[in-house]
């Protein structure tokens, strides 16, 4: 059957137009499961060295997402935490920023790390492997929603990044810090 080209072009247009609805609508879902349940990221610090000294970086990786801690399939999709961008990651004595393109950077304070680890994939990416660092830490209490704890997946660019980036961030883990297993 051969239709008309304006008829096709727009049957096109019709089905694509009801695509991005949907995927819309299940981002907004998403994003309405989670605001309640996660708090406000703090926000990273606009004066030079409020962070103390450099350990690494920045690097570059891909920012993959955050999910609840324990559970890799429940990606956060609040305070545009659920969404994967291009980013820097830097490892300071305060913690760690990642500066994610078209979102506001993250910044994991260093008191807040609980783990870092690697992983092969997380909440719709699959690099095989240990392709992953994942950060588990806690997003502190913003007054309205209780701390709560976050695993963040990195994807640094380089594969030589990754043992550095886990053994910077997890030399900020203190013995006073207390395991997921306590706070879980």
């Amino acid at each position: 059957m051969n239709l008309p080209m304006p008829v096709a072009v727009g049957i096109w247009i019709v089905l694509g137009l009801a695509l991005l609805l949907l995927v819309l609508t299940g981002r907004r879902r998403i994003a309405a499961r989670t605001r309640h349940l996660v708090p406000r990221p703090p926000e990273v610090p606009g004066a030079d060295g409020e962070l103390g000294a450099l350990r690494l970086g920045p690097l570059e990786a891909t920012y993959v997402s955050s999910t609840l801690a324990g559970d890799w399939l429940a990606r956060v999709g609040t305070h545009g935490l659920g969404d994967r961008s291009a980013a820097e990651v830097t490892v300071l004595d305060g913690g760690i920023v990642v500066d994610r393109d078209g979102n506001p950077p993250l910044l994991v304070p260093a008191a807040t790390l609980f783990d870092v680890g690697t992983a092969p994939g997380m909440a719709g990416k699959y690099v095989g492997g240990d392709g992953l660092v994942v950060l588990t830490w806690s997003v502190p209490s913003d007054g309205e929603t209780d701390a709560t704890l976050l695993d963040t997946g990195l994807r640094p660019r380089y594969t030589a990044d990754r043992a550095r980036l886990v053994e910077a961030a997890s030399s900020l883990i203190t013995p006073s810090t207390p395991s997921t297993k306590d706070t879980k």
